[in-house]
């Protein structure tokens, strides 16, 4: 392979690398600061975080949450929904927990339900637009199956010179 070529190719696997290193901390390397990546899957809280974007989510001191802040929680059904807090009481269960009364910006009515204090992840930090679809793809077959296949193309495209074009072996032949 010439000089050249290998260049350009080496080039080209360099930057593959960087974009796969880029997602991953993005997709999970945020988790190492405590914070949680989660697709947003729905538009109930359009504008502030559109549909296809990934919110990153840090934990807070229940204490610290006010009327009007935006907070991500898991729901009965075990799913994650974020959405604005609207009035803070007590648990009508448990008089020593708080309960998040919660609306959607989109949604016309509050939410049904209540949040428990149990059950609130945290607050969003900030998202990135449309990330929460290749999040999303990429948690479920068949797309972790893809991206397992395009991690092991990438490798096999940063090796391959290495693999063909020995430079000590050419070196020895000579």
């Amino acid at each position: 392979m010439t000089t050249k070529i290998k260049k350009i190719w080496n080039t080209i696997a360099n930057i593959l690398v960087i974009i796969i290193v880029l997602l991953a901390i993005a997709l999970a390397g945020v988790r190492l600061f405590g914070v949680k990546p989660y697709a947003v899957l729905s538009g109930s809280m359009e504008p502030t975080y559109h549909v296809g974007s990934l919110i990153y989510v840090k934990s807070t001191d229940i204490k610290d949450l006010k009327v009007g802040d935006p907070i991500t929680f898991v729901l009965p059904d075990e799913t994650v929904a974020t959405h604005r807090i609207i009035n803070i009481t007590t648990d009508e269960n448990d008089p020593d927990k708080l309960a998040f009364e919660t609306q959607g910006d989109a949604n016309k009515l509050p939410d049904g339900e209540p949040v428990h204090e149990n059950n609130i992840i945290g607050k969003p930090l900030f998202s990135i637009p449309l990330l929460g679809y290749l999040s999303h793809f990429i948690q479920n077959p068949p797309g972790l199956y893809i991206s397992i296949a395009i991690g092991a193309v990438v490798l096999f495209i940063v090796f391959l010179p290495d693999i063909l074009f020995d430079d000590k072996k050419n070196k020895k032949s000579k």
